[in-house]
């Protein structure tokens, strides 16, 4: 078989809540019983937002160092990503939490528009948070949006903002952002192994093209994201009942491609990430 697949499993986001899915985990606890699922279903890492009782986003440091003690225990090896997005927090709230020291925290290098607001990131603020992430010896995920956010990550690794290998997750299906386009992906893909080859990458679509681009990362060698955080269903009728169960349906797709979801040793290996 070719190279194992990093399943990443994005458990809850800022958004989907118990009226849209029961099932997205909200307080800690839930959080860390979800993860734990998802990793003996085959998830080697997992991508978090914490979220305050009344289920709104926030970046609360005690909030996330709950989670990342209970699933460091839970979940030996597994790969911890916390997320830096603008909902969960304003300027430099979000990246308050990076001083915990996870293995992995998701960086966007430019704005884009979302469905109903702008996804603001200044230059600013970007190379403060990619600053916080050397300081600590986080490994950022680029979270791209568009092309230009990829090549501005390209150039904060070559004058020493980001450390080398960069780890690029290409996002397809926001609306007004990057739409579900398997041509866009190839020649990002492309274009990230043109300009730096050690580089790894992996694919995330949201609602309806989640299964769809599971199937091209599969395909092109890339590596899956999956989970409630980008999708509440299994099909237009069914609500998934768990990320396990959306972690699971990757985990299928695999062999069909002649691929295999990655053990946390060989994750770890792969994103130059040390073992536990």
């Amino acid at each position: 078989m070719s190279k194992p697949c990093i399943i990443t499993v994005a458990i809850t986001g800022s958004l989907p809540k118990k009226k849209d899915n029961p099932a997205v985990p909200i307080t800690v606890e839930e959080q860390i019983a979800s993860t734990r699922e998802a990793y003996e279903a085959g998830a080697s890492l997992v991508h978090v937002h914490v979220r305050n009782e009344d289920e709104s986003p926030t970046s609360d440091p005690a909030r996330f160092k709950a989670f990342l003690d209970g699933v460091r225990e839970a979940c030996p090896g597994m790969i911890v990503q916390f997320s830096t997005g603008g909902r969960s927090g304003v300027g430099s709230e979000r990246g308050g939490m990076l001083y915990l020291k996870p293995d992995m925290a998701s960086l966007s290098t430019g704005s884009c528009n979302f469905p109903t607001r702008v996804y603001e990131n200044p230059p600013q603020l970007v190379d403060e948070l990619a600053a916080k992430m050397l300081e600590h010896d986080v490994k950022p995920e680029i979270e791209a949006f568009d092309l230009s956010m990829l090549y501005q990550a390209i150039t904060m690794s070559e004058d020493g903002r980001l450390k080398k290998p960069l780890h690029v997750q290409f996002v397809f299906g926001v609306k007004n952002a990057m739409p579900l386009e398997r041509r866009a992906l190839e020649f990002m893909v492309s274009e990230l192994d043109r300009l730096q080859p050690e580089a790894t990458w992996t694919a995330a679509g949201i609602g309806r093209g989640q299964l769809e681009v599971n199937r091209w990362a599969l395909e092109l060698g890339g590596h899956c994201r999956t989970g409630l955080e980008d999708n509440v269903r299994l099909d237009r009728e069914t609500l998934a009942p768990s990320n396990a169960a959306l972690v699971e349906r990757v985990v299928a797709l695999c062999p069909e491609y002649g691929r295999r979801p990655a053990t946390v040793r060989e994750a770890r290996e792969m994103l130059s990430l040390p073992q536990v």
